[in-house]
């Protein structure tokens, strides 16, 4: 069984071998499984990996347009609240096709945002991690030959290659970091367009069915 106090031990021994800039990495590593760990959780809230609400486009095509705005109006999944939306707009008789189709284009950049949320800041920690981790290497390489310069002639081959292998450190932690967020980034990125594809087919799908009779005013009846 491990022994939680000589885990964090090693953990600090390491992390001090490395110098600064390792300490750094270790920061960006603690982000970026953050990161990984939200964006999984928001993807399973909003219900990111659900699939379109094919039921309700079906019975909106067939001419049941409010049954099918029933089917969805309450749904907590992406894709289910913007198809309640974009037939919403559709129905409301006070928006011109023009205007109910801004108003899906607004609701669908809204959701892909939200999808998109700490893209950046994965893209950015995949993108320094490696540049921190050489920055490190070279660090620790001037301190070892600065300590063969004072060593002049008593030099030990031994402490300049320890010294040049705890240097190395922060280059294999750099790309230790950067992999995985390299990884996620795609992952994140994929996901997104996924949802962009099918909300572009969803909006597509109401737009081109839209009951017309239901988008325009009852007329007055003469008394």
């Amino acid at each position: 069984m491990l022994d939680p106090a000589a885990t964090i031990t090693a953990l600090v021994t390491f992390l001090e071998r490395g110098g600064p800039a390792m300490w750094a990495i270790f920061g960006l590593s603690v982000l970026t499984l953050t990161l990984i760990l939200w964006k999984i959780w928001r993807f399973s809230v909003r219900g990111v990996w659900s699939g379109a609400p094919r039921s309700a486009l079906e019975m909106w095509r067939s001419g049941q347009p409010h049954d099918a705005l029933a089917v969805v109006v309450n749904r907590r999944t992406v894709r289910g609240q913007f198809a309640a939306a974009a037939m919403q707009t559709t129905l409301d008789p006070d928006l011109t096709p023009r205007d109910a189709r801004d108003e899906t284009t607004r609701r669908a950049k809204g959701a892909l945002a939200e999808a998109a949320g700490g893209l950046r800041a994965i893209e950015l920690i995949a993108t320094i991690a490696p540049l921190l981790g050489l920055f490190g290497t070279v660090l620790g390489m001037i301190a070892a030959f600065q300590a063969l310069q004072e060593a002049g002639s008593r030099a030990d081959p031994g402490t300049l290659a320890g010294g040049i292998w705890e240097a190395l450190l922060t280059t294999a932690a750099g790309r230790g970091v950067a992999i995985p967020a390299a990884a996620a980034l795609v992952w994140v990125e994929a996901q997104a367009d996924r949802l962009r594809r099918d909300l572009e087919d969803i909006a597509t799908q109401v737009h081109t069915r839209a009951p017309t009779a239901h988008r325009t005013p009852m007329p007055l009846v003469a008394e």
